[in-house]
């Protein structure tokens, strides 16, 4: 399967360059596009994309949340509970078929971020949205603390669930390390919540391991999780 990531960004706005690439992607036949925009108006954008893209189509809604922050407090983290579930609210309204949620890291492992040494540090962008505001209001993340109206959601609006691995090894030498596998075992529970809603979930992983630990990290969360 071949998957492409386009979007706005904070530094650079233009929505025919980001038309342009959904129609190439669809021209050489891609599975799938992920609409990555978080700068400028991104629901208009999501919508224009959407029509510009008639395949397999999928968001992060922390994205739009973090705009709303930018935009209206000038202060990405200047977020709400209610802010973190509109935002997944309207990509689902829009007709998204799957959105990236980073449901699976929580107040508890944000808190061991700042213990564990790692090479690569955090290097998903919705995960370090997430920890940085569970850290600053030491409060549990709201996807996490939600979850259940996250689900009802989905089912409502027919949306696929994407659990994103907020705390993915963004080096080799951080391959399968306690914040890894701590995120990993929460999406078992996540997984099975979601599966007796009747709602889809695809499970993002490994990030950057050896190649040798492929297979393994594959194994692992099968056993975890299930052959789903």
């Amino acid at each position: 399967k071949v998957n492409v990531n386009i979007g706005t960004s904070t530094l650079k706005n233009n929505i025919d360059d980001e038309i342009a690439k959904a129609e190439i992607a669809v021209k050489y036949h891609a599975d799938t596009i992920m609409d990555l925009s978080d700068g400028g108006d991104v629901k208009k954008i999501r919508q224009t994309l959407l029509d510009s893209a008639p395949i397999t189509f999928g968001t992060v809604p922390i994205y739009e949340a973090y705009n709303y922050g930018v935009q209206v407090h000038k202060n990405p983290l200047d977020l709400t509970d209610d802010d973190f579930l509109n935002a997944f609210e309207n990509n689902a309204k829009d007709g998204v078929d799957y959105t990236t949620i980073h449901v699976g890291i929580t107040k508890e492992i944000a808190k061991r971020i700042l213990k564990v040494q790692r090479y690569g540090g955090v290097v998903s962008k919705g995960g370090t949205i997430t920890a940085a505001w569970m850290l600053k209001y030491d409060k549990e993340n709201p996807y996490f603390a939600h979850y259940d109206y996250l689900v009802e959601l989905a089912r409502k609006y027919d949306v696929t669930f994407s659990l994103g691995d907020a705390l993915r090894p963004g080096s080799i030498l951080d391959s399968h390390d306690e914040l890894q596998v701590q995120e990993m075992i929460n999406m078992v529970d996540l997984t099975k919540r979601a599966h007796e809603k009747d709602v889809q979930v695809m499970v993002e992983g490994p990030g950057h391991v050896p190649l040798n630990e492929v297979a393994a990290n594959v194994i692992l969360a099968k056993s975890l999780i299930g052959d789903v």
